[in-house]
């Protein structure tokens, strides 16, 4: 009997972990965690397995965020399959919040404002399965305002990334005030805590402690970050008695809500604190408090931070053999952890490989497909020239009704012609497939070469080895490094091919909504922008902007306009950013980068115009830029889609894309969209 019991608790044992995590503010212990990875395997229920996702996503989105994006993926394939809007508007949220520390920046954003427009919406309120998930709210209405609030500072994040900083204290502020608006401590001190980084010292500690008192008043517990935050500022204002109190209190404070991954920070910034002071001992007291919180973590990257605490306290106590020590520690285990990384990537390429196999594979079947129309549209033609030579063997006995019947059998001639044609035009398709086919071709061979070659080198790795020869394996290595860097390069420009043309070929399913055009193209020049800085710092260029406010709001599918408008951009950049050909007629002027984006209402439409001051399309290759796989870019940097995508992506609107361009002084990309 005992037994039986055992076993009815242990299997009651996943729903109770849950309801407890719901009701803690949705954080879990590391015990937690695992019990939850085990429930989910075995777990029917969508909307429990749902709920538990998101708590690992949780767990794990900051310390490993590789893993939190995996679970977080899980934790929006489910709400997607439920239809649960407000579990939908988190799922985005969250899932955008971890690829922004995964450097993703561009789906982090596409994710957060897909996130923003459901949680936007009242409807969205209908969905009432556990309100009290979303920071502790009451109701649905006060679940979707928290979700709401929390996309807000997720977006200031974002842009923090990005490095605009005016966007990231406005989404900061809004997050805040959205959560005064339900009176939720745990969106307005999140909010308020993020934005203590664009404050003075003095200003930061009045806006931490106005933060804190919402976070008590609801009985919000981790509060660390804050705590420790307060230290540094005390600290920095050389009132070390405050900046210690406060750090303890965040130490102690972490401690008890377990948060571990806080608490290793929290221990090497007090370290810190007192090498400031040169306290040597407790300098490395918290030093090693930090390499013993790492070993219950567990977490490789806490022990490079452990490591260099170490090193640091070390060389402050004038023991440069220990500080020695650990440095190369820290040292090894970072290149160890990016070694790692490197395997990873080596294991995606090999997973791309096979899947271009695969695609391969399905163009042929569809080739083959398109041999079979061709087949049957031959036989229809044999077996409508049989039946007119029947009625004509016919209409020669009743020669009266011979022309009648003549003309009625040209006509259904024509008719059956007409419909062949259309045929042939729909098999012509199969073009694309060997378009498509000879595209890939080019990279696979690159993949495929430098494979065999870097399997010829393997094994003179391994004979180098044998000898003890150590530099001819350094410079093999390198060479292998080479190799693989290029077939990852290649593989992704086959990839890149096979995605255009799937989007080029995929007609949109978007509902159309109104939108404001001002605000788009303004959010997506930005965007744009800050993307190509974070790729390549040294560039730069000066953008203008000119919009009608008259405009108002237009019906479109943003993201397909989106689609459209950064695209376009991007070619500008692109083409601004080309040698000092282009841009001035006379040579004694240095180019300056410059594109200009505007908006104009004429009439019902609607006028989007993207200038740039480049070279100038040569009048000889103008009619061709909008064909797919048409392109002036250096080989691997484009795959020749992106003009005729956006192409069909206007059109469909009922607009128009047209370009007007002179060699030497630039060109103008204008978008015509009907208003209504």
């Amino acid at each position: 009997m005992k037994s039986f019991i055992k076993i009815f608790l242990l299997c009651l044992l996943p729903a109770f972990s849950i309801a407890q995590i719901d009701r803690t503010w949705g954080y879990v212990t590391a015990k937690q965690a695992d019990s939850l990875k085990r429930s989910v395997l075995t777990e029917k229920n969508d909307t429990i397995k749902m709920a538990a996702y998101r708590s690992l996503g949780f767990y794990y989105q900051e310390a490993i965020p590789d893993s939190g994006l995996y679970f977080h993926e899980k934790h929006l394939a489910l709400a997607k399959k439920l239809n649960m809007k407000l579990w939908l508007a988190d799922a985005y949220s969250q899932t955008g919040f971890t690829l922004t520390f995964t450097r993703n920046l561009t789906k982090a954003y596409e994710y957060h404002t897909e996130a923003m427009k459901l949680a936007g919406d009242e409807k969205s309120e209908a969905d009432n399965w556990r309100p009290w998930t979303f920071s502790n709210s009451k109701n649905s209405h006060e679940a979707r305002i928290a979700i709401l609030g929390m996309n807000y500072q997720m977006m200031g994040n974002l842009w923090g990334a990005l490095g605009d900083r005016e966007k990231q204290k406005a989404y900061y502020l809004e997050g805040a005030k959205l959560g005064e608006s339900i009176n939720n401590g745990k969106v307005v001190f999140l909010s308020y805590n993020n934005l203590l980084g664009t404050f003075p010292s003095d200003s930061a500690i009045l806006v931490t402690n106005k933060a804190l008192k919402f976070a008590e008043a609801s009985n919000f517990p981790r509060i660390s970050g804050a705590l420790l935050r307060l230290a540094i500022n005390y600290a920095d204002k050389k009132m070390w008695d405050s900046a210690f109190v406060f750090a303890q209190k965040a130490i102690t404070n972490a401690k008890a809500n377990n948060n571990l991954n806080g608490l290793v920070g929290h221990y090497k910034e007090v370290s810190l604190l007192f090498a400031r002071q040169n306290n040597k001992d407790s300098c490395l007291y918290y030093a090693k408090k930090v390499l013993e919180t790492a070993e219950v973590t567990g977490v490789p990257r806490h022990f490079v931070e452990a490591y260099r605490s170490l090193s640091n306290a070390n060389q402050l106590n004038n023991k440069t053999d220990s500080a020695f020590k650990y440095e190369q520690l820290a040292h090894k285990l970072f290149d160890s952890l990016n070694n790692i990384r490197l395997a990873n990537i080596t294991k995606y390429q090999n997973f791309a490989f096979n899947e271009q196999l695969r695609l391969k594979k399905m163009d042929e079947e569809k080739t083959a497909y398109a041999n079979n129309l061709k087949m049957m549209g031959l036989l229809a033609v044999l077996g409508g020239i049989l039946v007119v030579a029947f009625i004509l063997y016919h209409n020669n006995r009743q020669k009266q009704k011979a022309n009648a019947v003549l003309e009625s059998t040209l006509a259904n001639l024509k008719s059956t012609q007409s419909q062949l044609v259309q045929s042939e035009k729909m098999a012509s398709l199969g073009e694309l497939t060997a378009g498509i086919a000879h595209e890939i071709q080019n990279p696979l061979n690159f993949v495929n070469n430098f494979s065999e070659v870097s399997a010829e080198l393997t094994k003179e790795l391994v004979d180098e080895v044998d000898k003890g020869n150590t530099d001819e394996v350094k410079a093999i290595a390198k060479d292998l490094k080479s190799n693989l860097e290029k077939i990852n390069h290649h593989g992704k420009r086959a990839a890149d091919i096979v995605k255009g043309m799937l989007q080029h070929s995929r007609s949109s399913t978007g509902q159309k909504e109104p939108t404001d055009i001002n605000a788009l193209c303004d959010e997506y020049l930005r965007l744009a922008y800050h993307g190509l800085r974070a790729k390549d710092k040294s560039f730069n260029a000066t953008m203008k902007t000119d919009f009608d406010e008259s405009i108002g709001n237009i019906n479109i599918i943003p993201q397909d306009i989106g689609r459209v408008v950064l695209n376009l951009i991007n070619n500008a950049f692109y083409a601004a950013s080309l040698p000092s050909k282009g841009g001035f007629p006379e040579s004694d002027k240095i180019h300056e980068p410059t594109i200009w984006v505007s908006t104009k209402k004429v009439g019902d439409k609607v006028l989007i115009s993207i200038r740039d001051n480049g070279p100038g399309i040569p009048s000889s290759i103008k009619e061709k830029i909008f064909q797919p796989f048409f392109t002036t870019k250096p080989t691997g940097q484009g795959t020749g889609l992106g003009l005729s995508l956006s192409y069909d992506i206007v059109k469909a609107h009922g607009g128009e894309l047209k370009v007007e361009t002179k060699e030497r002084e630039g060109s103008t990309f204008i978008i015509k969209l009907p208003v209504v």
